[in-house]
């Protein structure tokens, strides 16, 4: 089993938090729309989506940085480059969350929450890929550094 774990940890480990992730997103969202933004779920979803994703993306690049992609650099260029990345990977999943949102609950007049649910699925598929390719990558440079 631990042989298992292993071969697949950082899998295994991006579900583990990207479950956290969703779970801190769903709940902010839910708490905004329906204590915050009180008017309408159909109409007040957009700034609830937004506060929403600035607390479950900051949860997400601590713990992707440090469990998930194990990236040790505290380097500042780095860690500049890391965050630039993340936020604006992020920040083009986030448009696209918006846009489902919009035609999910405006335009086919479906349940805010449910919609939510539907888009972060999909979301945080995008968001792997992003994170694993491009944001997290380790360049020969940084492996050589890390081993030493």
């Amino acid at each position: 089993m631990k042989k298992l774990f292993e071969k697949y940890k950082e899998l295994v480990l991006y579900l583990v938090f990207g479950v956290c992730t969703t779970l801190i997103n769903l709940a902010a969202y839910y708490l905004l729309t329906r204590f915050c933004f009180t008017d309408a779920p159909d109409s007040d979803w957009a700034p609830a989506n937004i506060i929403a994703w600035v607390i479950s993306v900051t949860f997400a690049f601590i713990t992707n940085k440090i469990w998930v992609f194990e990236s040790r650099s505290k380097e500042g260029k780095t860690l500049l480059r890391e965050g630039v990345s993340f936020y604006g990977c992020r920040l083009a999943t986030l448009l696209m969350e918006m846009g489902i949102l919009y035609v999910g609950i405006n335009l086919l007049q479906l349940g805010d929450f449910w919609v939510k649910i539907f888009a972060n699925v999909l979301v945080i598929v995008a968001n792997y890929v992003a994170s694993k390719f491009w944001i997290f990558r380790k360049k020969k440079k940084e492996e050589q550094s890390d081993e030493r």
